[in-house]
């Protein structure tokens, strides 16, 4: 794509993969008065050549409706839609850092167009993804403070758009532990956008969260193959897996994140998980102090050495992240004591957690680390409290 003042320029090629055969070619320019109206017609004009090598009808219309669901939130300014490209790059990336060069890009897309809501879209998710994945509480706090705000602007903006309803889904399913609108949300998302990835990998993660582990493991795999280089589906897929103790499973998901993304907040702390689950604690410990991230570094760190039978540098490990993330990691502080056998201080940490809005509690019911809990009657009441009881779903 070659851009000169008001004019594109596009080459669109299809070449075959194994030899680097080139198979077809065809150049085209137009005037950029409306981008959105220039993807749509030679999204068309490139299915409608290639017709025999896409496999026909079915595939011009799954490409016909992604490219109207982009058009239906989209934007006439060009100087917007290449701020809302770039920071939908650095939003794919997966980690803290690209997150907010991308809030602050993708603001600058909503002021010069404040009516294009993909780009609000967009924004809500960099929001979320400060809010779940920060240093601190201010992260959290003004992060999923941006991503509703962005959320509700979108919905506003274009109600038929499947994008709002999925950033609205992240905080119902996240921070306000509202399963009944995440379902809503849901389906309404899956009726504007059925098949594409974004949905069905929100699909796989309230079927994780309600304990359906066999589901969800289905749902995330189809959400890998619609989008294979997304970062966020690897650390669900590999969190899936840790439910459903497909422990192997897990530390592979993780390493692909690893390869994807070094910087990402789970990678290598993910990988651990996984290596704790297997009995490996020699592998994990050395895997967690990998991790980019301190706090998640710490979390893992702690349950790596309790498994090497070293309690007290478990015990200082475990010190160390209470004194520098108790606002943010409530929850992996009780994963840590129920793993460790400690329940009084697993329900005290998950009570503190259920104050803070900590989004780690949405995941707590298929949690293999917090499986020693499960007899105890507290577990059924904090379930209950939650709204992830059985009878209650």
């Amino acid at each position: 794509v070659r851009r000169a003042g008001g004019q594109v320029r596009i080459t669109a090629r299809l070449s075959r993969a194994a030899t680097g055969e080139q198979l077809w070619s065809e150049s085209y320019t137009r005037e950029l008065k409306d981008v959105f109206a220039v993807q749509s017609e030679l999204a068309e004009t490139i299915v409608g050549q290639l017709r025999g090598q896409l496999g026909g009808a079915a595939a011009k219309a799954e490409i016909q409706a992604q490219v109207q669901e982009a058009a239906r939130g989209g934007t006439k300014n060009p100087d917007a839609h290449e701020l809302y490209l770039q920071g939908k790059y650095f939003l794919d990336r997966g980690n803290y850092g690209d997150a907010m060069r991308a809030i602050g890009l993708l603001q600058r897309a909503v002021e010069r167009d404040p009516s294009f809501a993909l780009a609000w879209a967009a924004l809500s998710g960099a929001g979320w993804f400060r809010g779940s994945y920060g240093n601190d509480r201010r992260d959290f706090d003004d992060g999923y403070d941006l991503a509703r705000r962005a959320a509700e602007r979108t919905i506003a903006l274009e109600p038929e758009l499947a994008a709002g309803y999925v950033a609205l889904f992240d905080l119902q399913s996240s921070v306000d532990f509202d399963w009944k609108g995440a379902r809503e949300s849901l389906r309404r998302a899956e009726a504007l956008a059925p098949g594409d990835a974004a949905v069905v990998f929100r699909a796989a993660q309230l079927a994780y969260g309600f304990g359906q582990e066999e589901l969800a493991i289905g749902l995330i795999k189809q959400a890998a193959a619609l989008d294979p280089i997304n970062p966020q589906i690897y650390t669900s897929k590999g969190y899936i897996s840790l439910a459903a103790r497909r422990f192997a499973e897990a530390e592979a998901a993780f390493r692909q994140l690893v390869d994807m993304t070094p910087a990402s907040p789970w990678g290598h702390a993910g990988i651990a998980l996984a290596l704790v689950g297997q009995g490996k604690f020699d592998r994990a410990e050395a895997e967690a102090r990998q991790e980019p991230v301190e706090w998640s570094r710490l979390y893992a760190l702690s349950l790596a050495q309790w498994g090497r039978k070293q309690p007290s540098e478990a015990d200082e490990t475990l010190a160390q992240l209470v004194k520098g993330a108790a606002d943010i990691a409530a929850y992996q502080i009780a994963t840590i004591h129920a793993y460790r056998g400690e329940p009084d201080a697993a329900f005290e940490w998950l009570e503190r957690a259920y104050r803070q809005h900590d989004p780690g509690l949405s995941l707590s019911m298929p949690d293999f680390l917090l499986e020693s809990l499960h007899a105890d009657p507290r577990w059924e009441t904090f379930q209950r409290k939650l709204g992830l009881a059985n009878d209650r779903l």
